[in-house]
């Protein structure tokens, strides 16, 4: 008897437990304290190493604070494909924190002004000519 191969779905699920637990602000070790696995045992899941039985992911549901269906593609549609790349953009490196110290800024001209520079920095990030960053950069507002 061959032993069970994770699937994509178990590699979904380890993405979101990721992205969730990185918005909540909590470690591998906290959340494997919180439902009694090692910080080691939390990595495999994340990576989709090893699948998540049915109890232990009600308790991180619980312990994130979000339905079970979080960690699923829930329908074909526009909505799954949405859910699907917000999930990407979180995975991307400081995309959390990024979300979390945007989310504490209560002026809204300040955070359209800080959207702004984001997407500025993102349109630089994209140009690839030296010469044309720099002009973006002497030609820019004061």
């Amino acid at each position: 008897m061959m032993p069970k191969q994770t699937t994509d779905v178990d590699r979904l699920v380890g993405l979101r437990i990721t992205a969730l637990r990185k918005a909540r602000g909590l470690s591998q070790t906290a959340l494997g304290t919180a439902v009694g696995v090692t910080f080691q045992q939390v990595q495999k899941y994340e990576k989709g190493q090893n699948r998540v039985g049915a109890g232990r992911l009600r308790e991180i549901a619980r312990l994130l604070e979000v339905p079970v269906s979080a960690f699923f593609e829930e329908g074909d549609g526009a909505a799954a494909q949405e859910q699907t790349e917000v999930f990407g953009f979180l995975r991307a490196h400081g995309a959390v924190d990024l979300l979390r110290a945007f989310a504490t800024i209560e002026d809204d001209q300040m955070r359209r002004e800080v959207l702004a520079i984001v997407r500025s920095a993102a349109r630089l990030g994209r140009k690839k000519d030296p010469e044309v960053v720099v002009d973006a950069i002497e030609t820019r507002p004061t």
